[in-house]
């Protein structure tokens, strides 16, 4: 604790040291940048709200979360947009984050749009099976909506995608990815809901359901994040160690990592690259965030 000394002529007084502030933790540091900002940018961009793609998942609750206590539940707006493969658990969980939030919300469902391209689409399309081409069109789907809603109102989209996923590139341009401003993008997955359980501590508005379930994107029949990807805790292992500690992979396999698993993961950093490009701007929480301290080509030919 500091001693303050006071100099006045002939004198010296030493002044009794006065109480410190507690310092904040990790966690609250990181969730009161994130914070501010949110606001400094929408304020200081004269945005008159914003727009959030609410899912039911913990990315977007995260984000309407700190959105309501950057701006005010009065500026921040819920769009819950169900598809064909919308659980009621998760229209459950928009409702109840909504509610204890107290935030606006509007339902839209992107079925009949979903329908509409998949009838366009048909004579071009030749594989038997839905795969990732349909997934993804009802991610831009909703894009569709978001975007026409910010155009008729002025509101700034906000993306709610996370370091994780953006670091891999599961997620989809023009679809999950479009907004203006990402407030989450330099939040590992496994952060984001340690910040939920953190925000949770001030007032209970983020669902306990939310918290528990498994990631998904419900963009198919009973998926599942961890069809595609490993396990978050792995994944964000092996990102720790190779974007923030510049790690080689044999160097991550030595911490007891399978090596096919470790070459997918960077192989995967390194397709994704185009897709960071594109991303919207967000805040920077440490040095090795996807803004001006990651350079990597987007186009090369190494193969190492």
């Amino acid at each position: 604790m500091p001693v303050e000394i006071e100099v006045t002529p002939g004198t010296t007084h030493i002044k009794q040291p006065t109480a410190s502030l507690p310092v904040p933790d990790e966690l609250d540091r990181i969730y009161q940048a994130l914070v501010t900002g949110t606001r400094d940018y929408i304020e200081k961009n004269n945005f008159p709200g914003v727009l959030i793609g609410l899912s039911g998942g913990i990315d977007s609750a995260l984000t309407a979360a700190i959105a309501v206590d950057a701006l005010g539940k009065q500026d921040v707006h819920g769009v819950f947009m169900p598809s064909r493969y919308t659980t009621d658990t998760s229209r459950d969980d928009v409702e109840s984050l909504a509610n204890n939030l107290g935030i606006q919300t509007s339902t839209l469902s992107i079925e009949e749009t979903y329908q509409s391209f998949l009838t366009t689409l048909t004579p071009e399309f030749h594989h038997a099976e839905p795969d990732i081409t349909e997934q993804n069109i009802q991610a831009r789907c909703r894009c569709i909506l978001l975007m026409a809603l910010s155009n008729a109102t002025g509101k700034l989209v906000l993306t709610t995608g996370n370091r994780s996923e953006l670091a891999v590139g599961y997620c989809t341009l023009y679809g999950d990815m479009a907004g203006g401003y990402a407030i989450l993008k330099n939040v590992p997955k496994t952060m984001v809901y340690q910040l939920a359980e953190h925000r949770n501590k001030a007032s209970n508005v983020i669902p306990t359901n939310t918290l528990r379930r498994e990631p998904t994107a419900e963009l198919a029949p009973n998926q599942k994040d961890q069809d595609t990807l490993p396990p978050y805790a792995d994944l964000d292992q092996i990102l720790l160690s190779y974007l923030n500690h510049g790690e080689g992979i044999d160097e991550i396999v030595a911490r007891g990592f399978d090596p096919l698993l470790v070459t997918d993961v960077v192989k995967m950093i390194h397709r994704s690259e185009y897709k960071r490009k594109q991303y919207a701007v967000g805040p920077q929480i440490h040095h090795t965030s996807f803004i001006k301290d990651w350079r990597y080509p987007i186009t090369n030919g190494f193969k190492g």
